[in-house]
């Protein structure tokens, strides 16, 4: 029977088909040497893919990482009443953390509305413009620093004070004389917050200042970032609790204190209050004093401690920076008397900001 083959099949012949065999048993010329190629092309596709994956997964993260790298514990909630006053009646952006030499934070209490009237009636502004004027002229901010009471009458008289000057930090901490170095860890935490300076300063309400010689003083090229400028002192704790200055944990101290600045004033750079403001609450060890309690905290940091008698001067200098009041009238004078004295002793309020010696250097 004839077979039948489809019109494209030629029979192959016996050497046809040995050849073909031959062929048939050879390997494909690109079977082995493609493999590799596969496989490293199948692996370098893996690696960009799980490479794409963490490049994206790090941007997400990277855009919803909060800007500061440091988390503020507040004890409360804090007002800078002129920003509150300016925000209110010229548009002023309240929410902005403002950039200055530095923050002076004057302490005061409820009993001290005679002294605040005389510290406006001399070096310190009597109005919010005045307040303005000194921060555009010198860089530094100044405020009355002042905490709570649960007595209404005197909450209410003080915020009639705020309503007509404007010139107050309140911070939300119990204004009570015996808490002083939980008050000044208050009023850090809320200065860092709410102004970006570099430099804090704490200064008591019983001393005379010289606004232009402090910025001097703190826009100083420095070293260290880590700085703690002070009248700087050391001397024997006061165990007895019948004396002034009695440190109730003196035992933790020794026989003679460390050394740490005067507490009238003294100043805190940027870095060193962030450390304190990123301290949680409760975490830091307070002493009875507060220039003690404050001079421990900088003992546990690598800050530079920086000596200058110019801001504990006894009396007026051509470089005096902060006069005591205290130490001369040892509550035997009229402090306020004292103060405007000073102010109208052309020494301390009408001299260069700078000695005639140092303008020749410079």
């Amino acid at each position: 029977m004839r077979s039948h083959q489809l019109p494209y099949y030629n029979s192959p012949s016996s050497d046809d088909n040995e050849k073909d065999k031959s062929k048939r048993l050879k390997p494909y010329p690109h079977s082995h040497s493609s493999f590799p190629s596969r496989r490293f092309l199948l692996l370098f596709s893996s690696f960009s893919l799980l490479l794409s994956i963490f490049s994206i997964s790090y941007a997400v993260s990277a855009s919803r990482r909060p800007t500061k790298t440091f988390t503020v514990y507040r004890c409360g909630r804090a007002e800078d009443t002129l920003r509150t006053h300016r925000a209110n009646s010229a548009g002023f952006d309240a929410a902005a953390r403002p950039k200055v030499v530095g923050l002076v934070g004057v302490h005061t209490g409820f009993g001290s509305a005679d002294r605040r009237a005389v510290l406006r009636s001399t070096w310190f502004p009597s109005d919010p413009d005045g307040l303005v004027r000194l921060e555009h002229a010198t860089g530094l901010a100044f405020r009355f620093v002042i905490g709570r009471t649960k007595d209404p009458q005197k909450m209410s008289e003080l915020q009639k004070e705020a309503d007509v000057y404007h010139d107050f930090l309140f911070i939300d901490v119990d204004e009570d004389h015996t808490k002083l170095p939980q008050k000044t860890l208050a009023f850090f935490k809320a200065a860092f917050d709410l102004f970006d300076a570099d430099f804090y300063v704490k200064a008591d309400d019983d001393i005379y200042l010289r606004p232009d010689r402090l910025a001097t003083l703190l826009a100083k090229d420095r070293a260290h970032r880590m700085t703690y400028i002070g009248c700087m002192k050391k001397g024997p704790v006061i165990t007895d609790p019948k004396m002034q200055w009695y440190e109730s944990k003196g035992d933790l101290i020794g026989s003679e204190y460390f050394l740490h600045a005067y507490g009238p004033i003294y100043a805190l750079s940027s870095d060193v209050v962030a450390a304190l403001a990123a301290a949680k609450n409760d975490s830091l060890r307070m002493f009875s004093n507060e220039d003690v309690t404050i001079g421990s905290w900088m003992l546990s940091m690598n800050v530079n401690h920086e000596d200058n008698k110019g801001i504990c001067d006894p009396t007026c200098t051509a470089a005096s920076i902060a006069v005591w009041t205290i130490p001369r009238c040892s509550g035997k004078c009229n402090l306020a008397e004292k103060i405007k004295a000073l102010h109208n002793n052309t020494m301390c309020s009408k001299t260069p900001t700078l000695p005639a010696e140092e303008d020749e250097e410079e």
